[in-house]
């Protein structure tokens, strides 16, 4: 069965273009021209990503993400003409997975969505376990001292990433590298956007952190074990 994209722009040839493009490789579409729309397929079609514009009439799509976040860590690229650094690390922090700027090739936006479907994870056993931390990479489930715990997609591939690799530092770049490949053009500041997200997840303090600790001056690191 092929995934089920959701895409979302209130310039109909953008979408038209993006649909023939992605149907071409494969992939089932959904649109939506504006907010409030872009909700309600969401909820009557439970797409497997979403491709949402910044700049949407009467509910922007920041404003949508926010809503969906409430409910689900589907992942989301974000279309989007700005290229503030704060604008973009606002969306981070909303949950956003990855952007792609205006004007774009169709070719490109592909790309980005294979890389944000793909698992990233190494596949060796499924499921991997971290001091209180367990994670199965096959359901995408994550468990903090045995109580179930939600991650956007960024995140999660995140995470898992650095349960494969316990004890290990590694820079912000190897980070985006890892998860996302070479065809993550993002910079490396959105790191620090999805470590904030994972810690409010998984540590009993975020702004003391066991689990995922910053190694000044280079990146970060999962510990072994809690308190190191």
């Amino acid at each position: 069965m092929s995934e089920k994209i959701l895409v979302v722009d209130d310039e109909q040839w953008v979408v038209s273009t993006v649909r023939q493009y992605l149907e071409q490789a494969g992939f089932e579409v959904v649109a939506a021209y504006d907010g409030e729309t872009a909700l309600a397929q969401f909820e009557k079609h439970k797409p497997d990503l979403i491709v949402l514009d910044w700049m949407l009439p009467s509910l922007d799509g920041l404003s949508v993400a926010e809503r969906i976040r409430t409910t689900s860590t589907v992942p989301i690229i974000m279309l989007t003409a700005r290229t503030d650094e704060e604008d973009r690390l606002d969306g981070f922090e909303t949950g956003i997975d990855d952007y792609v700027v205006k004007p774009f090739s169709a070719r490109e936006l592909e790309a980005r969505v294979r890389a944000v479907l793909r698992p990233s994870a190494e596949r060796a056993s499924p499921v991997v376990e971290v001091g209180d931390l367990k994670l199965d990479r096959d359901q995408r489930r994550l468990w903090v001292r045995d109580e179930p715990v939600e991650l956007s997609a960024m995140a999660f591939d995140l995470l898992a990433f650095l349960m494969t690799h316990p004890g290990r530092v590694f820079t912000r770049l190897e980070l985006l590298e890892a998860v996302r490949g070479e065809t993550y053009g993002s910079f490396e500041r959105a790191i620090d956007s999805h470590v904030k997200r994972i810690r409010q997840r998984i540590e009993r303090d975020p702004h003391r952190p066991e689990h995922l600790v910053t190694v000044f001056g280079i990146g970060y690191r999962l510990t072994a074990e809690t308190g190191r």
